[in-house]
């Protein structure tokens, strides 16, 4: 009774309150969720930096044995049952993403067919906590013959799994988050933590590059940020305006628009930029400047701009835009000569910002 009272006060609060006061009854008591919240990830945090400290010559063997697997046109086969199931599916996918082939095998269904995508040349990675999950060590034998290397990823090297690898990445904690020390929460944790550090290193090992990694994302914001290049997205011909040094502001705010453009590019007579003017100069002129249209564009025009190569990635745009606070960049060949325009409006259609 008194217990749902208590919950009932906190309840009723304003949601604001609320945000403080959320909190559970636990032995005629109200603890804070909050409070509660950060215990569990003081635990999972306490067993990160453990497992951290337990990174020895087992996890370059595992990467070397990878790394030789991929040489011989081999690949990772990740492996678990349970949790650490669902742990091994972003594992297999975070490795498969970032230029280390592997994909994920459920020991039941391996026992009934699933077995022959494991190849002769690949590595395997076993996860089980405690090494005696009866499925995964099943599992063994079959894999044994067929000659593949096996690596734990355990918290105990004396287990059935341990005994039975060929190596033992350890990944030993003190406790799980779970109040019962039961569900698999800090030792799934530092199992993910353990394959994002495999990756990333087995990434950095095999010089993988950011136009590596584009390539296998095609699709999305990734693909299309790191994947187009500045060619793809730039303005050109009637969409490019651009005058001649010397003449009036007027003829540039008609070139600009006629190609209903932001900006105006300022040249010589080969092409070589000179400058930009862009229509954020213009209203700032005509407050400032008498008879403006009047006036020659290089007495307004910003000299020297920042500028693209039309073979950088898109994803250069974005930092020069953010690092620059501009809204407009000329593209320019290897002999300065004016070739396109990029205008920060044109990003959100292409679906890059």
């Amino acid at each position: 009774m008194v217990e749902s009272s208590l919950f009932i006060r906190a309840m009723s609060r304003t949601s604001a309150d609320r945000l403080e006061a959320l909190s559970y009854i636990k032995e005629g008591k109200i603890m804070d969720f909050k409070t509660r919240a950060k215990e569990i990830m003081d635990v999972e945090i306490a067993g990160m930096e453990k497992v951290r400290d337990q990174i020895n010559g087992g996890f370059i063997t595992a990467i070397e044995w990878i790394l030789e697997a991929m040489e011989n046109g081999g690949k990772v086969v990740v492996t678990g049952v349970g949790k650490n199931f669902h742990i091994g599916q972003k594992m297999a996918a975070t490795f498969t993403s970032t230029g280390t082939p592997a994909v994920l095998l459920h020991p039941i269904e391996a026992m009934h067919g699933d077995f022959g995508i494991v190849g002769s040349n690949d590595v395997v990675l076993a996860l089980s906590y405690s090494g005696a999950s009866d499925e995964l060590i099943d599992l063994l034998p079959a894999l044994k013959r067929r000659g593949v290397k096996i690596i734990a990823l355990t918290g105990d090297a004396d287990s059935p799994l341990g005994i039975q690898s060929d190596l033992v990445v350890p990944i030993t904690i003190e406790k799980e988050a779970c109040p019962f020390n039961m569900a698999p929460t800090a030792s799934t944790t530092v199992t993910l933590a353990v394959g994002d550090a495999l990756a990333i290193v087995l990434l950095e090992a095999r010089g993988f590059k950011k136009e590596d990694y584009a390539k296998l994302h095609p699709g999305g914001a990734i693909g299309r940020t790191l994947l187009l290049k500045v060619s793809d997205v730039m303005r050109t011909e009637e969409r490019l305006a651009k005058v001649r040094s010397g003449a009036k502001v007027k003829d540039a705010v008609t070139a600009m628009t006629g190609a209903r453009a932001g900006c105006v590019a300022v040249v010589d007579g080969s092409d070589k930029l000179l400058g930009i003017f862009t229509d954020g100069d213009l209203r700032r002129h005509l407050i400032e400047t008498p008879d403006l249209t009047e006036q020659t564009i290089d007495s307004v025009m910003t000299a020297d701009p920042v500028t693209l190569q039309a073979d950088q990635l898109a994803v250069d745009i974005l930092k020069i835009y953010e690092e620059k606070n501009i809204d407009d960049l000329m593209v320019v060949d290897g002999d300065n000569r004016v070739v396109g325009a990029v205008d920060i409006q044109d990003l959100p259609k292409l679906k890059i910002l």
